[in-house]
């Protein structure tokens, strides 16, 4: 891999490092709140349903999970000597899958 997608690799995960910590953050004291107040899981689905802010920040969420673990598995596996075309297809499919767990899930708990 050339020196310039190096660096594009790099400055992705660290932005989707940036995404991940606000958006973990957001989603921590959002739990925080429901426990707190007694919510249900019916309760909170109902406080959800039809929300596109919701949506859209576990959409962010979904889509920097699925930049970031990707690059950080192939760097671990470059680490142990796996590298090539084959690993950068598998790490293509990793976030492939992982996007389309991640939006499905968001559109159930949106829907």
């Amino acid at each position: 891999m050339n020196t310039r997608s190096q660096v594009l690799l790099w400055g992705a995960q660290r932005i989707s490092a940036m995404v991940l910590a606000l958006c973990v953050v957001v989603h921590l004291i959002t739990v925080i709140y429901a426990v707190r107040n007694g919510l249900s899981a019916a309760e909170i689905l109902g406080r959800t349903r039809g929300s596109v802010t919701w949506g859209g920040f576990y959409a962010l969420f979904v889509a920097a999970v699925a930049v970031h673990a990707p690059i950080g598995v192939r760097n671990i596996l470059a680490e142990t000597g796996w590298r090539g075309r084959g690993t950068d297809i598998l790490m293509f499919v990793l976030a492939l899958t992982l996007a389309m767990w991640g939006f499905r899930a968001v559109w159930a708990v949106v829907s």
